[in-house]
């Protein structure tokens, strides 16, 4: 599976971008048929400390499922969005399931 990893206006650590590839790549044990995975970091201009943006694109046959997270780190956000990604899949593998019962 391929992972693009994209940094809008800002770039992006090397450890980072590993990290995300890691993470990214694990979500293969919930679905096997992934296809690629497209990965956006943003920096929101506010006051807020929460202004760190990531957004997960993961592409599936017939559907590609998207989850934005925004936190203080961008570590954080993917781990939301990891999480969240991993019970979307897990909802998505149970449909297929009982479709072949």
């Amino acid at each position: 599976m391929k992972v693009q990893v994209q940094a809008i206006n800002f770039n992006a650590d090397k450890k980072l971008v590993q990290l995300i590839e890691e993470k990214v790549e694990a979500l293969l044990k919930f679905q096997e048929n992934i296809i690629g995975a497209e990965v956006f970091l943003k920096v929101q201009k506010t006051s807020e400390k929460e202004n760190k943006i990531l957004e997960l694109k993961v592409g599936i046959p017939g559907k590609d499922k998207l989850v934005k997270k925004t936190s203080s780190t961008f570590e954080d956000a993917l781990t939301q969005a990891i999480s969240s990604m991993k019970n979307t899949l897990k909802r998505i593998k149970e449909k297929q399931r009982e479709k072949h019962e």
